[in-house]
């Protein structure tokens, strides 16, 4: 069984129990992450394409360690111009274990909840509102004054 998530800006192929190299994350060694972007799911009968996402699974992953690798040296010249710059860096990475795979539960959240309240107390405060009686507008004549 395996599967092709997005994780940080960057699409990774994972199956349950394998440990992933990702870009860093200030998350502390021993904390769970939980991964719901899941864009193809194959557990061996079936495939299942992502509509961008496969919807209501999801891969519970723990951060196992942190650490940097391999220097990369970037060198750039320009030929016949005396030009060259040389520089290195190392990135961080995060190594994560992926545990099974599980269904979503499907929660509310609270920015949800409120736009979902507030429609409710508009809906009492409309029906509460007495009908007001139109008034009609008068129009007030323009004057244009001439130009001497």
């Amino acid at each position: 069984m395996h599967a092709l998530i997005e994780f940080l800006g960057k699409q990774f192929k994972v199956e349950e129990g394998s440990s992933l190299k990702v870009p860093y994350m200030k998350e502390k060694v021993g904390n769970k992450v939980s991964v719901d972007k899941i864009l193809y799911l194959e557990d061996g009968k079936t495939r299942t394409v992502g509509k961008p996402f496969v919807k209501g699974k999801k891969f519970d992953a723990e951060v196992v360690s942190h650490g940097r690798s391999r220097k990369v040296v970037v060198f750039k010249f320009k030929r016949r111009k005396g030009y060259q710059v040389k520089n290195t860096h190392r990135d961080d990475y995060t190594i994560l274990k992926f545990g099974k795979l599980s269904a979503q539960k499907k929660s509310i959240s609270v920015k949800q909840k409120k736009t979902a309240d507030d429609k409710k107390v508009v809906a009492k405060k409309v029906a509460t509102k007495s009908v007001a009686s139109k008034k009609t507008a008068v129009k007030k004549n323009s004057v244009k004054k001439e130009k001497e």
